[in-house]
């Protein structure tokens, strides 16, 4: 009888990582993963509902991108969109979306629901569209977190970006990384330095990158907004609303009511 063999557990580490390899391991782990990510997660993120994190922090909401009403015939540009849950909700809102992500797994499942929204499958560091032409851009958890130099992500989001547009991300909140990630009491103690930035890596028996996450402290973020050319008008942190019972990798209620979980960059091009 032949013996089925399986992939060896990935190794979690933490070592440099540049930019072009983070780049090949998210493509990869999102196009293995993608299929996971929607069945897990797509209930709670919806069809056509814009949150920013785990928390459940909705855009209807919070307006971080503006005020009710502003979006109708704004062209806005979703960096990392998934399956483009989040372009869906503004094009009800009467915006022109386009969702650009790197997985392709991930941009099968945003045919997989439908809708309008033009689809671009692109890395966010090099974007595929003429200067000026976008009055917003977004991100929900897409890209930030998983780039080498997001300085270069921000510059070019700056470069599409109209004079006055807004550029609103959110991250894992970066106090998070010198907790463990786990929802329970075990993430409650402090087991890392806030300021050690070594990205971690997840990497197979060869030594390659499978999944890689960089760190960026608090002021490391302001500086980057800055350096990409933008100017920081506001910084969320959502707190976690009694109506989420949900546990999400090491999202929950426990630890969402101690500690943030969330940050959420809202910035303007001059």
């Amino acid at each position: 009888m032949s013996q089925e063999i399986y992939p060896a557990e990935p190794e979690a580490t933490r070592r440099d990582a540049s930019q072009a390899e983070s780049s090949r391991a998210s493509r990869g782990w999102w196009d293995r993963n993608a299929d996971e990510y929607q069945s897990d997660h797509g209930a709670f993120l919806g069809d056509d509902r814009f949150v920013w994190g785990p928390e459940g922090l909705d855009e209807a909401e919070a307006g971080l991108l503006g005020p009710a009403g502003s979006l109708i015939g704004l062209d806005v540009l979703e960096i990392g969109a998934g399956a483009a849950q989040c372009s869906r909700w503004l094009a009800a809102q009467g915006a022109r979306p386009v969702a650009l992500d790197l997985s392709h797994r991930q941009l099968q499942h945003a045919l997989r629901i439908g809708g309008e929204v033009p689809l671009v499958e692109a890395d966010a560091g090099v974007l595929p569209f003429r200067n000026g032409s976008f009055d917003l851009a977004c991100s929900a958890y897409g890209a930030v977190p998983f780039v080498a130099d997001p300085v270069q992500v921000f510059r070019e989001v700056r470069r599409v970006l109209r004079p006055g547009g807004r550029w609103v991300f959110s991250v894992t909140h970066p106090l998070r990384w010198a907790f463990p990630d786990e929802p329970g009491p075990e993430g409650l103690s402090v087991a890392a330095s806030y300021f050690d930035r070594t990205p971690y890596v997840e990497q197979d028996e060869r030594g390659e990158a499978v999944y890689v996450e960089h760190h960026r402290t608090l002021g490391d973020r302001v500086r980057d907004v800055v350096a990409g050319g933008f100017r920081l008008v506001d910084l969320v942190e959502p707190e976690w609303p009694a109506w989420n019972r949900q546990e999400w990798g090491g999202w929950s209620p426990l630890r969402g009511n101690l500690i943030p979980g969330t940050a959420i960059f809202v910035c303007e091009r001059d």
